[in-house]
């Protein structure tokens, strides 16, 4: 590996920025892609291999190329120390995640319910701002709270998160939109957040729904989409 395409790859870590290096076997070329915008076909096995974080050889138009990723480290944001919170959050760090529960309300984040896992007693929108979304960040707003709710959705909106998601009946979400309609947002930009949230596989339990929402934050970031919320589960909250 070139000394300048070390150096950039740190670059891109301490960034927090996804990058691949395509290794040509054969010539020894290198190529360091960003993979959040592609266009040929290497970048798109490129941006395929990331999705997976999975590294390995590509064949493309006849040349034998070595994809290596480099992905920053996936991250939780979860809006609400609830009961929920608990399963998905133990559930979250098992798929890889780390975790941070944000939550002013100081009698419902506590070490004690939430042993090892790092709390936030900021707004929001304040905690977001010290610790920016990106491209490898989940929103999972829980708290039925707009005062909370609400600002965590508009900064998910204004990020690159890959996925949002609300709790709530599909009642409850329609009034979160119109809210969040006076701040400037469009129906497509509302078509990132799933809400109600997870997928619909008839969760009941705190546990169970935990499970849903993983398993829908674990399909938008393994699965090519648009962006349209995939069936949701808690539409009686």
């Amino acid at each position: 590996m070139r000394k300048d395409t070390l150096a950039a790859l740190n670059e891109a870590r301490r960034a927090g920025r996804a990058v691949v290096r395509a290794f040509d076997l054969a010539s020894g070329e290198e190529i360091l892609i960003d993979p959040s915008n592609p266009s040929c076909e290497l970048e798109q096995a490129a941006a395929t291999a990331a999705r997976a974080d999975r590294s390995g050889p590509v064949e493309i138009v006849g040349r034998q190329w070595f994809l290596s990723v480099h992905n920053p480290p996936l991250d939780m944001a979860i809006i609400g120390a609830v009961h929920i919170t608990q399963p998905l959050a133990q559930m979250a760090m098992l798929a890889g995640y780390g975790v941070r529960i944000i939550d002013p309300r100081t009698a419902f984040a506590t070490p004690e319910r939430f042993p090892g896992l790092t709390l936030t007693h900021d707004w929001p929108d304040e905690a977001l701002d010290k610790a920016p979304l990106g491209r490898r960040s989940a929103l999972i707003a829980l708290t039925h709270d707009p005062k909370l709710d609400d600002p965590a959705l508009t900064v998910a909106l204004r990020s690159p998160c890959f996925y949002i998601g609300a709790l709530g009946s599909k009642k409850t979400h329609a009034a979160r939109l119109a809210r969040l309609r006076q701040h400037g947002f469009t129906d497509r930009e509302f078509g990132r957040i799933h809400g109600p949230i997870g997928l619909a596989i008839g969760a009941r339990s705190p546990a169970e729904i935990a499970v849903s929402i993983l398993a829908q934050v674990t399909e938008r970031l393994r699965m090519d989409g648009d962006g349209a919320p995939s069936p949701s589960v808690r539409e009686s909250e």
